[in-house]
């Protein structure tokens, strides 16, 4: 039984192999031959799809054939226009060449005949020449010499009188555009009068502080007077001391330095000399603070000035010049040059800012040698300006400045220092500076009435017309203002003029 069930078993086993496999070798079969039908089929696809690119792309290959052919064709239309074009401007051009060969040749044959009847003139003119001077008896050379003479002699009225007149107009032109850019930049400027002298008054609070000043056996005084180099002027004026002193900050010093002890109540060596000391350091900030004011009212950037500059700046608010506060000048300098600078179209601001500074020099002039306008050029230079600028503190002493600025400063200069109210001279010194350029002028020969008008700033010269002609008159009014300058110290510049005049007088009877 057991046999038997392991057979039937076995039997089966093998029935079922047999048949699996069979069923999977059919089931192989029958997938080999689907997959060659799809690989026939896309083989078959893709040699389509290349038939049909190999057509487009024969398609597109005659067309890009065709169309390069239209371009050569149209490129080879237009070379062959071209070429006729240059063609035609060759034979153009061979027929010009061949015109102006002939026409070279013509002016060649013309310039050979000219010069042959030059020559053929020349000898005629010579000959001409020969026999003139053969009838008259002189050479050419002295014929001429006769001739210029003669012409001289009868012409010199006339051409003095044109030159003379051609002068005047010229001066009239420049001198009324001078007088109009003037009077705008004076019209539009208005100045203090001088109000500077050399003393100052201090009121006290009461007239007993007059002996506490003067102290026991006088030393107050003497140290006062010790220690700031001034006179304390002590006198019936109820309740008020003068301090006299040529020097504006010695008398400022005094004048602090008086007001902080009677403010302390106590007057004594001691505290005389700690108030000094610390009058100089107040006076030294005010110095500052002063240079400040002064650049920001002529609108200088305070911040483009070195500091140190600026306090010498400020050190011009107490130095005066012929009554005239220096630093007030200055600053009328400046704007006169920044005024007169817009009307002829210059840098108002260099003129202006070297208006300001064209009188540094008289700061230092005391601390240092030479004269104030080189020393000034030497602090503007130091202070890094620039050399146009520098030049302005010396132009403003020069006679003919070199640059269109230092002249500029230089009128301004003139204009601030001239102007009614401006300066005070003592009538002697007025008196003198007359007297010596009338003096002056008279030590001349042929000079007969000598006139000194306008303040001193023109010398009218009257000449004697049979001993001074007019050539002569112009080198006396050369002669006249070289020994003004040499000899005489005048502030600005003088005028000299000399006036000749020839009267004739005929009677008809």
């Amino acid at each position: 039984m057991n046999v038997l069930s392991i057979f039937v078993a076995l039997l089966g086993t093998g029935l079922g192999l047999a048949i699996g496999f069979a069923l999977r070798r059919f089931l192989t079969k029958n997938t080999m031959g689907t997959a060659e039908q799809r690989a026939e089929q896309i083989v078959q696809e893709a040699k389509t799809k290349e038939s049909e690119i190999i057509l487009q792309a024969k398609e597109r290959a005659m067309s890009v054939v065709e169309e390069g052919q239209r371009t050569i064709d149209s490129q080879r239309g237009e070379l062959k226009i071209e070429q006729n074009r240059l063609a035609e401007r060759e034979g153009m051009l061979d027929k010009t060449l061949l015109e102006f060969e002939n026409r070279r040749a013509k002016v060649d044959q013309e310039k050979e005949e000219v010069e042959l009847q030059r020559l053929m003139i020349a000898d005629k003119v010579a000959e001409a020449e020969t026999k003139l001077q053969q009838v008259a008896g002189l050479s050419k050379q002295q014929a001429e010499d006769i001739l210029m003479t003669r012409t001289e002699a009868e012409c010199q009225d006339a051409l003095m009188s044109r030159i003379r007149k051609l002068d005047e107009e010229q001066d009239e032109a420049v001198e009324a555009k001078a007088r109009k850019i003037l009077s705008l930049a004076i019209q539009r400027f208005a100045g203090s009068h001088v109000v500077d002298a050399t003393t100052t008054q201090v009121q006290l609070p009461s007239d007993e502080y007059k002996g506490r000043i003067i102290g026991r056996e006088g030393r107050n005084i003497k140290t006062l007077e010790l220690l700031t180099g001034c006179e304390f002027i002590i006198d019936d004026t109820p309740e008020a001391i003068t301090i006299s002193g040529f020097s504006p900050v010695r008398r400022q010093v005094a004048k602090k330095a008086l007001e902080m002890l009677m403010k302390d109540g106590r007057i004594q060596p001691a505290k005389i000399e700690d108030a000094i000391n610390e009058a100089k350091k107040d006076l030294a900030k005010e110095m500052k603070k002063a240079g400040e004011d002064a650049l920001y009212e002529l609108g200088i950037p305070v911040s483009s000035i070195d500091p140190k500059l600026v306090a010498i700046l400020g050190r011009l608010k107490f130095r005066t010049s012929y009554g005239q506060n220096v630093l007030q000048h200055s600053m009328e300098v400046a704007r006169i040059s920044g005024m007169i600078a817009e009307e002829l179209g210059m840098d108002s601001f260099a003129c202006k800012k070297g208006g300001l500074f064209h009188d540094i020099g008289k700061a230092v002039d005391h601390d240092m040698q030479g004269a104030h306008p080189q020393i000034g050029y030497n602090v503007m230079k130091k202070f890094g300006f620039p050399e146009e600028m520098c030049y302005q503190s010396i132009a403003h002493h020069e006679d003919r400045p070199r640059t269109i600025e230092g002249v500029i400063v230089k009128a301004a200069d003139a204009i601030s220092g001239a102007r009614p109210g401006a300066r005070r001279n003592s009538l002697e010194d007025y008196v003198r500076r007359l007297e010596g350029l009338e003096t002056a002028a008279m030590s001349f020969e042929g000079v007969e009435k000598v006139y000194a008008i306008q303040a001193g700033r023109e010398v009218r010269v009257f000449v004697e017309p049979t001993k001074v002609d007019d050539m002569a008159a112009y080198a006396l009014a050369r002669d006249i203002a070289k020994k003004i300058e040499a000899e005489l110290q005048y502030p600005g510049e003088v005028r000299v003029t000399v006036i000749r005049e020839t009267r004739v007088i005929e009677y008809a009877r």
